[in-house]
């Protein structure tokens, strides 16, 4: 499998770290020619993510790694961090977020996406989505030589991850 077939980058606990991830998962979704609404789509589940990783999970000295794979007829987008706890949905009924300026992140991301969901890492979590773009990612990626990104292999930080997507669930090896 080539390094093509996914993108990803660490970021630092910054506020900057936001509009960067948004930028580098821009290009790729470029590269792989997906554009129009379901671009600005992933491009806002990017941000919530990200931002809930900066704000809540993310602890001082630390970073986040976002991963984005083109899949067959769509994009996976994937942000670990280190952080304890499992992220939630908030409800409408709940009425102390009711009157909140925020905490909505992941209510967008339930709306957006057509899948999304939290696995366990050590240390911390993994939360992604996927989104169905009707584009051609996949056809992007297999021109390059890639294969399925049924089994995805990275390395990040001198760590080797390798990951078995199943069903809606990425599982990974260590």
């Amino acid at each position: 499998m080539t390094e093509e077939t996914f993108r990803e980058h660490f970021y630092r606990r910054q506020r900057q770290s936001v509009p960067a991830a948004r930028e580098f998962t821009r290009s790729a979704l470029t590269d792989w020619g997906v554009t129009g609404e379901r671009a600005a789509d992933i491009l806002l589940c990017v941000s919530e993510l990200t931002t809930n990783a900066l704000v809540h999970g993310v602890p001082p000295g630390r970073g986040f790694l976002l991963r984005v794979l083109p899949y067959e007829d769509g994009v996976r987008v994937e942000v670990q961090d280190s952080g304890d706890g499992v992220p939630a949905v908030p409800r409408p009924a709940d009425e102390t977020t009711a009157d909140a300026e925020g905490g909505r992140g992941l209510l967008l991301v339930e709306t957006l996406a057509d899948k999304w969901g939290v696995g366990e890492r050590d240390p911390g979590k993994v939360v992604w989505c996927e989104l169905g773009t009707a584009r051609r990612a996949h056809e992007a990626m297999s021109s390059r030589g890639g294969e399925s990104p049924t089994h995805v292999t990275a390395t990040a930080g001198g760590t080797r991850d390798t990951a078995v997507a199943e069903g809606s669930e990425l599982q990974c090896l260590q």
